[in-house]
């Protein structure tokens, strides 16, 4: 028992290990001297935000949103991608005073405290791992529509789909996760290839999709535009927002870019641009072409589409083969972004050592391994939209923690070395922490139960570990 004086000392102490901040020079020194390599120009670097968003919201969520929103699922692309273009300043800035592997959470750990910290990491372990599970549900009825247009079979639903959805187990989504996983285990300039290959095949893909889907263009599919009034609209921005979560995978190679000052920022807000002018394309063609009904009713609509509109199946092949490769890619690239999140995390002391551990070919391999299994069963046994929803709610308050962080840094930190700088301070990060929290309660009850649970097992982890081990404990080197 502790003496009645001492408990308001004790709870102000206990307080304060809870908001310490690392600072970002502190962070920044952190990510000089890490085991990674930096061989990564602005090329890679937007291939690697483009790869991790373009395709998700398109070939996945599209026929998940369109219900909700009708015709003015487009407007909801545009909704989704105002809400991340604000987001996406916030993050720029941050990016190129704060160049480390860590995303969001290194820069909330610079700003708003560990706690708040562990808590957005604890969330982009959320959005990140079920994203890509998430992709890789839709990547198998992709697979589905290239194997019935080129050989006649598929796999039997009973092993392509999740309990709930008429199958048992879903291999095909367990295997792509899989093949990333060992893609990554061979090292970051050959992912990066990899990345950037199959993001020029995707851009193709879908170029190719709206020539052919423009041809077919009817009014009529257009109409009711918005059945369900701007509260349609805001749900189906809730639900592809998380579609948009790719251009923060720049962020995550902080550590493996080459000049990651000047060329973070730029890839971030190029590659939002060139994602969000690509769905909303996409989406108004496919709904003029055929209509919301028949993209609600298709786990491969754009492919579904193109059979409708051209009367043969070989249209259908070439965008279920680019869809094939385009997700995939998807999964690729946001499996590396977890992984580093991790190692920032990690090597901060509120995760196991053993996750920020690098091999011969400078890969954390252990990190890998234990993400790629993981997300594997997830994808294996978990229902599509169930995996959209949470990882929304993840991305929307990671990202209203980094909208939050830039606002503070400018305050504390006013002569912290910027090579952007968010314009338009504080109305920006505000309009963007806003807009999120609107596509909050957007999401339905099941997703918040589910958000509630997840972050209350994130909180027992980190008072039962990442407390105790946190390296401004002063136990390790990174103490300051």
């Amino acid at each position: 028992m502790f003496p009645l004086g001492e408990i308001p000392l004790r709870l102000v102490s206990f307080a304060r290990t809870l908001l310490r901040v690392k600072p970002a020079e502190q962070l920044a020194d952190d990510g000089s001297h890490t085991q990674l390599r930096r061989t990564l120009g602005l090329v890679p670097l937007v291939a690697l935000s483009v790869g991790a968003t373009l395709g998700t919201g398109i070939f996945v969520v599209l026929a998940e949103a369109a219900p909700a929103a009708g015709p003015a699922v487009v407007v909801s692309f545009v909704l989704a991608g105002l809400a991340a273009l604000c987001s996406a300043l916030s993050y720029a800035e941050l990016a190129g005073s704060v160049p480390v592997s860590g995303s969001a959470y290194s820069y909330t750990y610079a700003t708003l405290g560990e706690l708040v910290a562990w808590i957005c990491g604890w969330c982009l372990l959320l959005e990140y791992g079920v994203s890509v599970a998430a992709v890789a549900v839709g990547w198998g009825g992709y697979l589905n529509e290239f194997l019935q247009g080129t050989i006649g079979v598929t796999i039997p639903e009973i092993l392509a789909a999740p309990p709930g959805e008429g199958g048992v187990v879903n291999i095909p989504a367990a295997l792509i996760v899989l093949l990333a996983m060992f893609v990554l285990l061979r090292g970051v300039r050959e992912s990066a290839r990899v990345t950037t290959i199959t993001t020029l095949l995707k851009i193709a893909v879908l170029v190719f999709f709206v020539a052919v889907a423009i041809t077919a263009f009817n009014s009529d599919n257009m109409t009711p535009f918005a059945p369900y009034g701007f509260a349609g609209i805001s749900v189906g921005a809730s639900a592809v927002f998380f579609s948009f979560i790719g251009f923060d995978a720049a962020s995550t190679a902080g550590e493996e870019a080459r000049n990651p000052k000047r060329d973070l920022p730029r890839a971030i807000i190029l590659s939002l641009a060139i994602v969000t002018a690509i769905y909303v394309l996409v989406a108004f063609a496919a709904v003029g072409a055929v209509g919301v009904d028949v993209l609600s009713g298709s786990n491969a609509s754009l492919a579904t589409a193109l059979r409708i509109v051209t009367g043969q199946g070989w249209a259908s092949v070439v965008l279920a083969f680019g869809a094939v490769i385009a997700i995939a890619s998807v999964v690729l690239t946001v499996l590396y972004g977890q992984t580093r999140i991790l190692v920032s995390m990690s090597r901060d002391g509120l995760m196991p050592s053993m996750l920020s551990k690098v091999n011969q070919r400078a890969v954390p391999a252990r990190n890998t391994v234990v993400v790629g299994v993981v997300v594997a069963l997830l994808a294996a046994v978990v229902p599509l939209n169930q995996l959209a929803e949470a990882t929304s709610i993840g991305t929307l308050v990671a990202f209203s923690l980094v909208n939050i962080g830039v606002l503070v840094l400018r305050r504390t930190r006013p002569e912290l070395p910027r090579s952007f700088r968010t314009p338009l301070m504080p109305w920006i990060p505000l309009l963007g922490l806003a807009l999120c929290v609107y596509l909050i309660f957007g999401l339905d009850v099941v997703t918040w139960v589910t958000f509630a649970i997840w972050t209350a097992i994130g909180l027992a982890v980190y008072f039962g570990y990442g407390r105790r081990k946190s390296k401004l404990n002063g136990s390790g080197p990174a103490a300051g």
